[in-house]
């Protein structure tokens, strides 16, 4: 990402404790939107050690973002915006767009300058006021010989759209390890998000949430 305007110093040191990032910045009715990310690597180790994982409840994940991020919010005097609540859903994907951080991908499926396709947000910061912005990021798709839209086995992201149905068909069989066990095919393809850092850990649990 772009490097991060000074007054925006304090909510990046606030959110480097919990391993998290802000990974794009945007202006909207009049505030500023800042979109927080996991910063890998270290964050999945980091978010698995805390005490939503330890508990039997239903989507730590989502109650881990909602506590920690529900706190900066307080000590920032920002809303908190989260991608699991809803409806009405909140514009997570457009807010990513229109950051100049993250870009449509030929696959779809959102990349951003820094994650790749392992793009993904936890929530997001309304903040008061129409605060500085970074000079949006170079586009990693540009020039990319794409092998995002050949890797995947049953070529289920189409230029038309997603096939779900495909996906999770070639889930349930054993051929299906690889993405199961280590994340999805196109994802893990993606250039830019090589050195992400993300962990096969992490992307086996979220492919279970999709396809238990």
């Amino acid at each position: 990402m772009s490097e991060t305007p000074p007054v925006i110093a304090p909510l990046a040191a606030a959110l480097a404790p919990h391993r998290l990032f802000v990974s794009g910045l945007l202006h909207e009715d009049g505030e500023t939107i800042a979109l927080i990310s996991p910063d890998e690597p270290g964050f999945w180790d980091h978010v698995t050690a805390q005490p939503e994982f330890a508990e039997d409840a239903p989507d730590p994940l989502d109650r881990w973002s909602a506590r920690v991020i529900g706190a900066l919010a307080r000590q920032f005097e920002a809303r908190a915006l989260f991608p699991f609540t809803g409806p009405p859903w909140q514009p997570f994907v457009s807010w990513a767009v229109k950051s100049g951080q993250s870009f449509a991908s030929p696959v779809h499926l959102m990349c951003h300058a820094h994650m790749g396709l392992w793009a993904s947000v936890r929530g997001a910061l309304a903040l008061p006021g129409l605060l500085p912005l970074p000079a949006p990021a170079a586009n990693p798709c540009i020039g990319c010989p794409a092998p995002c839209t050949t890797a995947c086995p049953v070529d289920a992201l189409k230029p038309d759209g997603y096939d779900t149905q495909s996906c999770h068909a070639h889930l349930d069989r054993p051929e299906g390890a690889a993405c199961r066990d280590h994340g999805c095919l196109a994802r893990r393809a993606c250039p830019a998000g090589e050195s992400y850092g993300r962990l096969p850990q992490q992307s086996a649990w979220h492919m279970r949430q999709f396809h238990p």
